[in-house]
């Protein structure tokens, strides 16, 4: 993904939050993706299919996996608005299922397996769920310690994410 792409998607983020009045976490996901005309639709899904979008008569479906944690589900639905956002010609002619994606990374890691489109979705979906102002104004804008678990744990919460979703996230941004 080139930086100009990425600047891209992030301004999209904000955008969206902006355009739904979001102005601290927890963000709501279901509310974007509802402004953005998709249907949820939670299912019990094979355990290792986190979710899928696809376009019927026109409407954006949205399905996520029943038997995830909520926190999931929440991340699955951001991905899955950043796919409708950033690769609706794509969605609109095929159903995009999503296995277990890897989050984003900030090394070579986000390149192996995971094909461009799922970088991009994984990176909206962090973006909307912990935007860097959002953890700034949570550390009160003053230096914390990102690697102790018990400040990723209370900020995962506070988020509605997983620990594994604000490790991943607090490193990409501060490290």
């Amino acid at each position: 993904m080139t930086p100009n792409r990425r600047k891209r998607i992030i301004e999209m983020a904000q955008y969206i939050l902006r355009e739904n009045d979001i102005e601290g976490p927890p963000v709501s996901v279901r509310r974007i993706a509802k402004k953005l005309g998709a249907k949820i639709v939670s299912s019990a899904l094979d355990g290792e299919l986190s979710g899928m979008i696809y376009v019927r008569d026109g409407t954006p479906i949205i399905g996520i996996n029943s038997g995830h944690h909520s926190n999931r589900q929440r991340f699955t639905i951001a991905h899955e608005c950043g796919h409708l956002l950033l690769h609706r010609n794509m969605i609109s002619r095929e159903i995009h299922v999503d296995k277990n994606f890897r989050m984003l990374r900030r090394d070579a890691l986000s390149a192996t397996g995971t094909s461009v489109i799922e970088i991009e979705a994984n990176l909206f979906a962090a973006e909307t769920l912990m935007p860097e102002h959002f953890l700034n104004d949570a550390f009160n804008n003053e230096p914390a310690d990102i690697d102790e678990e018990e400040t990723v744990k209370s900020l995962a919460k506070i988020f509605k994410v997983s620990p594994a979703a604000m490790s991943f996230r607090l490193g990409n941004l501060f490290t």
